[in-house]
């Protein structure tokens, strides 16, 4: 079986672990029988009246279990962790859902979440189905965390900072073995060809596919001299708000 663990406003401005590093040392914390199946950061807007870090981003652990005693102990274990990581004048967020719990009601404010400013009560509204909670300061960390999951159920957004292989494939990789790790490769060229098993793909060192109907894609494009570059890179810190939590 599969839930969705959601993370938001962990951090401050200079603080040494963001949501999504928090989201990523989370894994380690599972219990027995409790596996990371990947882990979605999620772009929520940059809009004038919204607080944030730096860019503004969520994250959703996708973890498998076996039994719900199994995700009642993930949850406590979820808010202890940010507990004792979450910098101080942050305002965390928790949201813990079964796959099978997530309503349409959930994922729609998920998808409005990420173009318009909500507000708490809308959160608790979409997320009464499923375990919700502020965990210190304003508690404002429950909009994203709710969001993440209602995106991450939705399917068709976000990237993966984390997912199986992914962090130990090196700079220049095959397509097959993105297959083999259970990456799909995708080329969004304007006439696109089909990657084969035995492409290049050039990473230039990050490699973070998007979640495209609920698995991971890794966009390409044609490079010059053959094979493959990842069509979207690493980019510069952005400089965070003056008024960001």
């Amino acid at each position: 079986m599969l839930a969705y663990i959601g993370l938001d406003d962990t951090d401050v401005v200079g603080a040494a672990m963001g949501t999504g590093r928090l989201a990523r040392t989370f894994a380690a914390q599972l219990p027995e029988g409790v596996s990371v199946w990947g882990i979605i950061r999620h772009q929520l807007p940059r809009l004038e009246g919204v607080p944030y870090t730096s860019n503004n981003s969520s994250a959703c652990i996708v973890v498998e279990y076996n039994d719900p005693a199994e995700l009642d102990e993930t949850k406590q274990r979820a808010v202890d962790h940010i507990l004792a990581h979450a910098s101080l004048g942050s305002d965390p967020g928790l949201c813990v859902a079964p796959a099978g719990a997530v309503n349409t009601d959930l994922i729609n404010f998920g998808m409005v979440c990420s173009g318009k400013i909500v507000n708490q009560a809308d959160a608790m509204q979409a997320a009464k189905q499923v375990y919700l909670e502020g965990l210190g300061g304003t508690n404002d960390g429950i909009i994203g965390a709710s969001a993440a999951v209602g995106l991450t159920a939705h399917g068709w957004c976000g990237r993966f900072i984390e997912y199986g292989r992914l962090r130990s494939l090196g700079t220049d990789v095959l397509v097959q073995e993105l297959w083999e790790t259970g990456i799909r490769v995708v080329s969004i060229d304007r006439d696109p060809a089909v990657p084969l098993p035995d492409d290049m793909v050039f990473t230039n060192g990050w490699l973070r596919p998007s979640l495209w109907a609920g698995v991971p894609v890794l966009q390409v494009k044609a490079a010059e001299n053959g094979g493959w570059v990842t069509a979207h890179g690493k980019r510069k810190k952005a400089h965070p708000k003056s008024n960001a939590a």
